[in-house]
């Protein structure tokens, strides 16, 4: 098995890079999801309230300025905000963790304000600062701004096999789903339809990850990311009635990363399109207390 596909996300629920080559963290890819957008309560916002999201090509300099495009061609550059440097302290929530994060310029909220709604853009200066859910990770285990976990994981596989099933359902013709619908981080080729649903430790490369929960997915599998329209029910109809898991209907895996011996710092390894795959334990279902 190869990995085909490297996806980095750099404002929550914003338009995708795709390098040929990713930095890992204890907390994901680098420069994945640090940045997001908050409403007036601090919560997070997403495709799931506004699939235009979708459409903000956001990318990161060296220095880590954030550019943000709109469709129209307006942009702005952003610096990340940091406490050190006295930018103020927004605390915002994910998924019900709330957390503090350092809140963008004022030009940027006007300019989110012109193309996608009255929002906050924030930042997350510590990225230890959110720990993942305790039932599925190991004490210390944190993650940026992403709905869970640090990387999410999806097989060419299984998308075949998943569009072969929709097909089924509608055989009257319909679109065939691109792997961007469901916006992974790591994309592996060369495996059997849904083997990662039984993969609870891989190597990728030179780095090894635990494979700790599938992905239930949301609205924003329906949403075409190169256009914000929401397309219909599917692939939701189609895997809750063929491939539910832990209740809910399932999409690709969460990974967490483990530390290489000798390592320091936070910089893990490196991630390169081509790298080989192998599962070094599979088997295990999630935990124990928790049915199917």
């Amino acid at each position: 098995m190869l990995l085909t596909g490297l996806h980095v996300y750099p404002v929550k629920s914003m338009y995708r890079l795709s390098p040929a080559s990713a930095r890992v963290e204890p907390w994901g890819l680098v420069g994945d999801r640090r940045w997001m957008l908050a409403d007036a309560t601090g919560r997070f916002v997403s495709q799931r309230e506004n699939a235009a999201l979708g459409q903000v090509r956001a990318e990161l300099s060296e220095n880590g300025t954030l550019t943000l495009t709109a469709p129209g061609g307006s942009r702005i550059d952003v610096p990340a905000p940091a406490v050190a440097t006295g930018a103020p302290l927004a605390e915002v929530e994910v998924w019900g963790t709330r957390f503090r994060a350092a809140e963008a310029v004022k030009e940027a909220r006007l300019w989110i304000a012109e193309h996608l709604g009255d929002y906050r853009l924030v930042h997350l200066d510590d990225p230890r600062a959110r720990p993942v859910d305790p039932q599925f990770s190991a004490p210390g285990d944190t993650v940026s701004m992403a709905d869970g976990f640090p990387l999410l994981l999806a097989t060419t596989a299984s998308l075949e096999k998943l569009n072969a099933l929709i097909g089924e359902e509608h055989p009257e013709g319909h679109e065939t789903l691109p792997m961007e619908r469901f916006r992974p981080n790591v994309v592996v080729g060369g495996a059997e339809p849904w083997a990662e649903d039984g993969w609870r430790r891989i190597r990728i490369g030179g780095l090894t990850f635990k494979v700790v929960k599938p992905c239930g997915r949301c609205v924003v599998t329906t949403t075409d990311q190169e256009s914000g329209e929401r397309r219909g029910p599917e692939p939701l109809r189609t895997l809750a009635r063929h491939h539910k898991l832990l209740k809910k209907a399932a999409f690709g895996q969460n990974l967490i990363p483990e530390r290489p011996a000798g390592t320091d710092g936070d910089v893990l390894g490196t991630l390169r399109v081509g790298d080989e795959v192998e599962v070094l334990e599979d088997g295990a279902h999630w935990p124990a207390n928790e049915p199917v």
